[in-house]
């Protein structure tokens, strides 16, 4: 793969993006988390037969919802609220340590900071919390929400903006 081929572009989220993101983020709980968490809460988290492709895309243009491109590829995707809040975090297991979740992590946090956010927060699955950690979020509190009558666990992690700047980052809107 050469260097054109491995760039990561951001790009805002589509209606046609729909499908792949709805894949990306089943293959994420399926094949990534599933080893932090048992058979039971894979299945009610991933919900892979009852997912509703046109909700899923209605809470998609909801959010301020961005994808991240390798190539021509939809690698993972993410979002923010106005004041810090990322809500999904995904990377296809194809796709996997290549960058694509600090590239899209990097790019909310400039957008927040232009929104004179003072912190990014977010609801970390048990996989995602090294990376978040290493991103510079701290856990505030060990979670066990019910999704689909199945405890499950996450952390509650946030990270202070500071006053040092925009992070670095290759991203391209």
């Amino acid at each position: 793969m050469d260097s054109t081929e491995s760039r990561i572009r951001i790009r805002p989220y589509g209606s046609s993006d729909a499908g792949e993101t709805l894949r990306i983020f089943q293959d994420a709980i399926t094949v990534t988390a599933a080893a932090d968490y048992t058979p039971e809460q894979v299945s009610a988290w991933a919900r892979p037969d009852s997912r509703d492709p046109d909700a899923w895309d209605r809470a998609m243009l909801g959010r301020r919802s961005y994808v991240a491109l390798i190539g021509d590829d939809i690698a993972g995707f993410s979002d923010v609220s106005a004041g810090g809040y990322v809500d999904m975090m995904f990377v296809s297991p194809r796709f996997a340590r290549r960058g694509v979740a600090r590239e899209l992590l990097t790019f909310l946090e400039a957008l927040v900071r232009r929104n004179s956010a003072e912190r990014l927060s977010a609801d970390v699955s048990i996989t995602a919390r090294p990376f978040f950690e290493a991103m510079g979020f701290r856990v505030d509190a060990e979670q066990h929400p019910v999704t689909g009558g199945v405890i499950m666990t996450n952390f509650h992690m946030t990270k202070d903006l500071d006053d040092e700047g925009e992070p670095e980052g290759s991203c391209v809107v």
